[in-house]
């Protein structure tokens, strides 16, 4: 008798999601985005399955507080457009970690999950506060550390 190998499949619904808390005072935003990447996605569970929505919700404190290294700090822009002629924006990394430091860490991850319908529905499940405070308690976020 031949035992066939079966490959098992869960229900999004049957994923065990955890809050995690990191705290990116210190932290350099490309190894931070992409361990938050990983456990969006879910790819640190033995259950991961590339079209399934598997991973936990994270919780990242303290964006402002983020570092590049070497002369990235001064050189790094961010590049929109409003799509009319002469419509180019460009802001520095200086400029949006004073107005906008958790639009630094959302973009670095947004653009490390893949670019479809189940990354839009990943990117939901990142919640990114300056401060190092966060609403979140209740639901009982365990801390992370890199």
């Amino acid at each position: 008798m031949k035992q066939e190998k079966i490959t098992k499949f869960i229900k999004t619904e049957q994923a065990d999601r955890k809050w995690h808390v990191i705290d990116a005072e210190n932290l350099v935003l490309g190894r931070l985005a992409s361990k938050v990447a990983t456990i969006l996605r879910g790819k640190d569970k033995p259950i991961f399955t590339p079209n399934m929505d598997t991973g936990d919700f994270v919780i990242v404190i303290n964006a402002g507080k983020v570092k590049l290294t070497g002369k990235r700090e001064s050189k790094k822009t961010y590049f929109s457009h409003s799509m009319y002629p002469g419509g180019v924006k460009i802001k520095t990394f200086a400029e949006l970690k004073e107005k906008k430091p958790d639009f630094i860490i959302r973009n670095a991850v947004k653009g490390m999950l893949p670019k479809n319908r189940l990354g839009r529905k990943l990117i939901k499940k990142l919640k990114v506060y300056s401060g190092p405070e966060h609403p979140h308690t209740a639901q009982k976020p365990e801390p992370l550390s890199l």
